[in-house]
């Protein structure tokens, strides 16, 4: 009997686990390692679990991530809160719902110094109405209203300057079920400033139409007007969009008015309607205005505009229709230029290695499921993410792998729209993450690092990840490293964790290429 046939540790399929290995199943049948508590935070803060995967629905899936959350914050809930806080404000995450999610839990759940501390950083985590409004519809599920939490909303209230209280209780009137006016009548701040206490009293309804903020006499006078000239004036002085009745949102002027001052992310969100109505036509002023804007890095940062953001509005915007209703454009090139350059904008400034390096992108049925519940697939991100460390990099070569593996001609001076061709409607197959690997040692092809992006749903291959890197090490002599792009909220990994040469990161991170290239250089 030759009993390597059935136990060996250079080579083990994927659906048996690897002898000494502290190895788990994951959600295809494959054996890969868990995740420890604290990288699955991350995982949640950055991609969340709305939607699911394609294996988990979104109820278990969150049930899954909320335990890893609940387990860190009872061993160490001080640093939960601080990477809550480090997350959020730097705009790492597409969307902030986990970060408020997860400070919920931690008013909730922690001892008295994480609730004292969760409580005081709020208004770093829930810096706009709408955050308010999620965070108050989430805390309800971990306590009650005690003295604690009613301070806390108070002083987000009281702390803010009245002119921007004014434009957030204008912008923001109500989410989730919940109001100002529930809020205010909940925390009843105090205040000794006739204005803001004149402001307090019109939002519950006591209505003292004197002596309050300009953009609240403004709002008021925007509801009565039949004037097209007097609403554009009141856009001037400061009234957004969610201030202004429907029958004046179909007018050129008024959008005219409103696109000079808009914040970005409503910006991107509106381009279908300003093209709609050819506000943004060729060679317009507003054009020119939309690109500008979508050129300024310094702004981009300070609007904390995500990458997974401009890559939703670039396919929405190139797609010339909306998912719902029946609002239909025709794209102006030059803002889908400007989409696709501030797409590479939303990421921190990436050093080359001058390593020679592979980027797999996993393109097997998982990878087809959506993006944090967005129209953007696991796999379409993953290929957008890939073409910024590419375009940093002189020497790379990009594979996309299922059950099978093979060279894509992807080049960084592609458009975005273009290179998101080669993974949409591809996604078929098993799993298997060794390929790549595989693959180099097979042609003989000397790579550095191999940058593999995957939901880590691994199954289908006859030797596991981690040894088919070993298997490369070895055959080329080349101490090369493996990291591991996690697509997915899940608590899986390929990277063996007691390997200092893979690191796992989380994809759509806009941190995660410099942190890449940071390993690769050692």
């Amino acid at each position: 009997m030759n009993y390597r046939k059935h136990v060996q540790t250079n080579e083990t399929p994927q659906v048996e686990p690897v002898l000494g290995m502290n190895q788990v199943e994951n959600n295809a049948g494959g054996f890969v390692f868990a995740l420890d508590n604290w990288k699955r935070l991350d995982r949640f803060l950055i991609l969340g679990s709305e939607g699911g995967t394609y294996y988990v629905g979104e109820k278990e899936l969150t049930q899954d991530n909320a335990k890893a959350v609940f387990d860190c914050i009872k061993s160490d809930g001080i640093k939960v809160v601080n990477r809550i806080v480090e997350i959020s404000e730097s705009g790492r995450a597409p969307k902030n719902d986990p970060a408020l999610f997860a400070l919920a839990m931690c008013t909730g759940l922690g001892n008295s110094e994480t609730k004292k501390l969760a409580l005081d950083v709020l208004p770093k985590v829930a810096r706009i109405g709408t955050h308010l409004f999620h965070f108050i519809e989430y805390v309800e599920g971990f306590r009650g209203w005690g003295r604690g939490l009613r301070t806390a909303i108070a002083n987000w209230y009281n702390k803010q300057e009245i002119d921007d209280l004014a434009y957030q209780v204008i912008k923001y009137q109500q989410r989730d079920g919940w109001s100002n006016r529930d809020l205010l009548r909940l925390s009843h701040p105090k205040t000794t400033d006739n204005i803001r206490n004149n402001l307090y009293k019109w939002i519950v309804g006591k209505d003292p139409l004197k002596e309050l903020p300009k953009r609240i006499e403004a709002f008021e006078e925007a509801k009565i007007t039949e004037n097209k000239d007097t609403i554009v004036e009141l856009i001037q002085a400061g009234l957004p969009r969610e201030a202004i009745p429907t029958k004046w949102l179909n007018v050129v002027s008024v959008w005219d008015a409103l696109l000079q001052n808009m914040p970005l992310t409503a910006l991107i969100r509106n381009l279908g309607k300003m093209t709609s109505i050819e506000l943004l036509k060729p060679m317009s002023n507003a054009v020119e205005l939309v690109v500008k804007k979508l050129a300024d890095k310094d702004y981009i940062k300070k609007s904390r505009l995500h990458p997974l953001a401009i890559l939703i509005a670039l396919k929405q915007y190139e797609a010339g229709h909306g998912d719902k209703g029946k609002l239909t454009w025709e794209p102006v090139a030059k803002i889908v230029d400007a989409l696709d350059s501030a797409f590479y904008l939303t990421f921190q400034n990436v050093e080359p290695t001058g390593k020679r390096i592979m980027i797999a992108l996993d393109v097997s049925g998982s990878m087809s499921a959506g993006f944090g519940g967005t129209n953007v697939s696991c796999c379409e991100g993953a290929s957008a993410m890939a073409l910024v460390t590419a375009k940093s990099e002189s020497n790379y070569m990009i594979t996309r792998f299922n059950d099978g593996i093979e060279s894509i001609p992807i080049s960084p001076r592609q458009r975005l729209d273009d290179v998101l061709k080669y993974t949409q409607e591809v996604n078929f197959g098993g799993t298997d993450c060794s390929l790549p690997m595989l693959y180099a040692c097979h042609k003989n092809i000397e790579i550095d690092a191999f940058c593999v992006y995957t939901d880590n749903e691994t199954w289908g291959g006859n030797v596991h990840p981690f040894q088919a890197l070993q298997k490369y090490r070895q055959v080329t002599g080349i101490n090369a490293r493996l990291i591991v792009v996690g697509m997915a909220s899940s608590g899986f990994t390929i990277a063996n964790p007691n390997d200092s040469g893979m690191l796992d990161v989380v994809g759509f991170d806009s941190a995660t290429p410099q942190i890449i290239a940071d390993f690769i250089r050692n």
